[in-house]
């Protein structure tokens, strides 16, 4: 068996969710293990705010990694000999001087085909606008939102019925596996002084496009202007969080499934405010 790549690649991890557990699980079945994780502080969690550990340290713990969990990012806290940083949903702005700490920078997985939606919600915002194609972009890291060099990229078609959640796992697989190829390049090796992602092809500025934070009131329903493809679409986007509701009688009901079905947005599953989810025939009964 070759020796393991991770003593050939000495690198940083920066993430902090399920999807950067995930990748990381895909960069170490490659044969890539990191020398340090940076993620995010534990933090209260669900109803009882119960304080909870990031999906990434519990990798990292259980895979005997050394991690930091800093509330704010110095150059301090990270040793200078690393020759890569990897970056999967963090969740915190990374200070320009540590992106250029490593001899050849920082890389970045992001889920769209850059330019095309830089920001938060790349995955979300594809399906919410209808987008029949998406992708995962490689980018070498700069101090502008999701704005450096490309250095690789594969695209993804959207199914029509698909939704956010399960848009993801396959952005999760993919972008991983193209990662991993990533780091296979030659000039990834001990030694080499000049960066292999040098070359990488720059974004048309003039093509970008942005994204933002979700916020729960993003999930409301206006069930009488928008059209049904608009309806439709956005419970695919927010199936997750904040996940796609509206008032009746001032009580909130979620939109637990639907469809578009004959041009029509046809609901099937409600979870009322305060009762147990229900069928749409059933709960218009009880109007």
């Amino acid at each position: 068996m070759e020796e393991n790549k991770s003593k050939k690649l000495n690198f940083a991890f920066f993430g902090t969710p399920d999807v950067a557990s995930e990748t990381l699980e895909i960069l170490k079945q490659g044969g890539y293990l990191p020398s340090l994780i940076i993620t995010s502080p534990d933090k209260p969690q669900g109803r009882k705010m119960i304080v909870t550990p990031p999906p990434v340290k519990v990798w990292a713990k259980e895979n005997n990694i050394l991690y930091i969990q800093p509330e704010k990012l110095t150059k301090e806290e990270i040793r200078k000999d690393f020759d890569l940083f990897i970056v999967v949903a963090y969740g915190k702005i990374i200070p320009e001087n540590i992106l250029n700490m490593p001899k050849w920078g920082s890389i970045n997985i992001h889920y769209s085909l850059l330019p095309k939606y830089r920001g938060a919600s790349p995955v979300e915002s594809a399906i919410l606008n209808g987008e029949t194609e998406t992708g995962v972009t490689i980018q070498e890291m700069v101090y502008k939102m999701d704005a450096g060099p490309i250095i690789a990229q594969e695209k993804i078609t959207i199914t029509p019925d698909e939704k956010a959640p399960e848009l993801r796992k396959r952005f999760i697989k993919i972008g991983g596996g193209l990662l991993v190829k990533t780091l296979e390049t030659p000039s990834l090796r001990p030694g080499s002084e000049h960066s292999p992602f040098a070359g990488g092809e720059k974004q048309d500025e003039s093509q970008a496009t942005y994204c933002q934070k979700i916020k729960k009131e993003d999930g409301l329903l206006n069930l009488v202007a928008e059209s049904p493809s608009a309806l439709y679409n956005k419970f695919r986007a927010y199936a997750h969080w904040p996940r796609t509701f509206f008032f009746k009688n001032g009580k909130r009901i979620i939109v637990t499934d639907a469809a578009l079905e004959n041009g029509r947005f046809v609901i099937k599953k409600v979870l009322p405010e305060g009762k147990k989810e229900t069928t749409w025939d059933n709960f218009q009964s009880t109007l």
